[in-house]
């Protein structure tokens, strides 16, 4: 249950550091490590978001006593665990500037020797770079296209490509270690070889080390939003998602053939640019698809700072 207060915000019971939960997908090939949420919603309303199935499209709501929650976790966590900020509900929300939460969050984590994996839309991460340059920290940025039209339709409330890319550029000018998701990538709107190409080359030029990608896997939900807001193809995905591809795991997903067309370009390009690349939840695992230490990025946080306490494997 979920209580409801009157400055809008919302507590649960349950903890806020959790272990990442992949609902026991097995094309999942993320590394153990914990989950941990600021917020709850997003306010960037992403069409294509898998999170609204559980979480609801609604704005960036800051979790009541949050960091005194966070503190008390912390206290059984394992420090050699990566804590992943965040899967589900974006870390850089608009809502940030205002509240702060994350960056309170880093700098409890970072001080204190904790590997922490940023993955987020939110051109505010440039704001902590020197924060994050001094921890165990990397920072992996989604980036879907670098259209601005196309871009606006599907992430209507997330910064623009032009402004993930420059703080991208902060971010690397900082020694932060960054990794970009080109995910999901859609049929016949951001599946062109021509703009992926330019894509990675601009993420290689800025000194992106990762890439990771994925095929746009349809939900009820989602799927009715990407319909509603490109109506001028949703015969088109009705067709390949619910008639051609497969229900698997609680998501439609395309034919085995059609996803490995639509994410060879990035993975090409990666390669030709010498960057590393790994395919999400997709079952491609060769080394044609996947050379990457991890899927997620978290094989770039390095090691900059010692731990302060013990793990619960050495008590």
């Amino acid at each position: 249950m979920v209580a409801k207060y009157k400055d809008n915000t919302y507590i649960g019971k349950g903890r806020v550091l959790t272990v990442f939960d992949p609902w026991n997908n097995p094309l999942c090939t993320c590394p153990f490590k914990y989950s941990l949420h600021p917020y709850t919603g997003c306010s960037h309303q992403c069409l294509y978001c898998y999170a609204t199935s559980y979480i609801r499209a609604r704005r960036s709501i800051p979790k009541r006593n949050f960091i005194e929650r966070l503190l008390r976790d912390l206290e059984r966590a394992d420090q050699r665990v990566p804590i992943s900020m965040s899967n589900s509900s974006d870390p850089y929300p608009p809502e940030e500037r205002e509240f702060m939460l994350t960056r309170r969050t880093l700098e409890i984590l970072l001080p204190r020797g904790y590997k922490v994996l940023i993955v987020t839309k939110g051109a505010l991460v440039a704001r902590d770079a020197e924060l994050l340059s001094r921890g165990n920290a990397a920072v992996t940025m989604t980036i879907t296209t670098l259209d601005e039209n196309l871009a606006k339709r599907l992430e209507p409330f997330a910064p623009s490509p032009g402004e993930r890319l420059r703080a991208l550029r902060v971010l690397v000018e900082h020694g932060v270690p960054v990794g970009v998701r080109i995910d999901p990538i859609i049929p016949f709107l951001n599946d062109d070889e021509k703009g992926i190409g330019e894509l990675v080359e601009a993420l290689a030029s800025i000194g992106v080390r990762f890439i990771v990608t994925s095929t746009y896997k349809a939900r009820p939900d989602n799927l009715k939003r990407m319909k509603t807001g490109f109506p001028e193809i949703a015969d088109k995905l009705d067709r390949l998602y619910r008639v051609e591809g497969s229900w698997v795991k609680g998501y439609w997903y395309l034919p085995l053939e059609f996803r490995k067309k639509l994410l060879k370009p990035v993975i090409e390009y990666a390669r030709r640019n010498g960057i590393e690349y790994a395919t999400c939840r997709e079952g491609l695992t060769s080394r044609e698809w996947f050379n990457a230490k991890s899927c997620d990025g978290t094989h770039l946080i390095p090691l900059r700072v010692k731990p302060r306490r013990r793990t619960l494997l050495d008590m």
